[in-house]
């Protein structure tokens, strides 16, 4: 039983593949290693030792594996044609392992090579440990191939409400083996989440903050759904001075957008007039569609058929938009399913 990781990434370019490959391995490789040695120490502390040994800085996989084809093999020679090497070699392994430990693993004769009690013992041990870095090293495998894993992701629900699930369904189509949960919240609560390492990564607008790192992935303008009670007459836009004046109907405190709108009345010095405050865009839109205010959203939401009695108005002087991105912590490193997922979030959003 011999292990090896091998590479995984796609391309020799691929520096986010690799840097993300091997952090994962790393972290891993040292659970794995720490549990077997946690194994090992249980099995020496019951063996009556001769003399003591600090067997920790000697014995390792290499030296393990010998033994383990020695005893599966009850044969030097069985052994070392399993591990393509000379028998002299194997038995100068075996004999190496017996001195560190301060025992003998092997009754030796002419005719046979038999385990002692305590090589019984480590064998036992050995197999177990083995096959648990084994399968480890398995599952980095499949990580690292996209196969096995989990994403966690936070996201603004009007990016989650319109976006978003047509790329899960992409992603899952190409990656069903890995599983994606989703929490929709405020950008107040997002980046909280981000902030304490809750999920691997968020999807919500671009704020002026060195906390984070933020790759844009589509640049979002904002509208005002105007009653024609209010407007009458037909028209492509509407300014901002203009909607002071009306009631208006915004997304609660703590949202991304909220903000946007707030700070730049507060620039044009003017007052924010909200008569109502919901949490879902679709409940802004049959408000104004009632009459009750007009809506300040964002494109996405929008959809192509409108009630007549509304109007879509693009908010000028200034005019208003929102870039979206993928919000991670400086020097992140995300696992390959992760980085996947956000290339699909870039290649699939950024027409939006």
């Amino acid at each position: 039983m011999f292990f090896q990781v091998a590479s995984t990434c796609r391309s020799p370019d691929d520096a986010k593949c690799r840097s993300a490959s091997q952090a994962q391995q790393s972290q891993l490789s040292k659970r794995l290693i720490h549990f077997s040695v946690q194994s090992f120490v249980a099995l020496f502390r019951g063996m009556a030792m001769t003399r003591t040994v600090d067997w920790r800085t000697h014995v390792n996989l290499k030296l393990l594996n010998t033994f383990l084809l020695v005893g599966e093999a009850q044969s030097f020679r069985g052994a070392a044609d399993r591990a393509h090497r000379s028998g002299s070699a194997v038995s100068s392994q075996i004999r190496k392992l017996e001195d560190q430990l301060g025992v003998a693993l092997f009754h030796r004769t002419t005719r046979q090579v038999r385990l002692t009690q305590e090589g019984e013992q480590l064998l036992v041990c050995v197999r177990r440990a083995l096959h648990d870095i084994e399968e480890g090293l398995q599952q980095i495998q499949e990580s690292a191939d996209i196969q096995r894993g989990r994403i966690s992701l936070a996201c603004a629900p009007t990016v989650a409400g319109t976006r978003l699930g047509s790329v899960l369904a992409a992603f899952e189509q190409h990656y069903p083996g890995i599983r994606v949960s989703v929490r929709e919240i405020t950008a107040a609560a997002l980046f909280e989440s981000v902030r304490q390492r809750e999920v691997d990564f968020g999807i919500s607008v671009v704020i002026d903050s060195p906390e984070f790192r933020f790759q844009r992935i589509l640049t979002d303008p904002l509208f005002a759904l105007v009653p024609r009670s209010r407007l009458p007459r037909d028209r492509k836009t509407v300014s901002l001075q203009t909607l002071s004046a009306m009631p208006l109907l915004l997304l609660e405190q703590g949202t991304a957008l909220r903000k946007i709108v707030e700070d730049a009345m507060a620039e044009q010095g003017l007052t924010v007039q909200t008569r109502y405050q919901f949490i879902q865009a679709q409940t802004l839109i049959s408000m104004a569609s009632a009459g009750l205010g007009a809506a300040v959203l964002p494109n996405i939401v929008i959809p192509e058929q409108l009630d007549p009695s509304v109007q879509k108005l693009r908010i000028v002087d200034p005019p208003l938009a929102r870039d979206m991105a993928i919000v991670t912590l400086p020097g992140q490193a995300l696992s390959p399913a992760a980085s996947r997922l956000i290339e699909l979030l870039q290649q699939l959003m950024s027409g939006a």
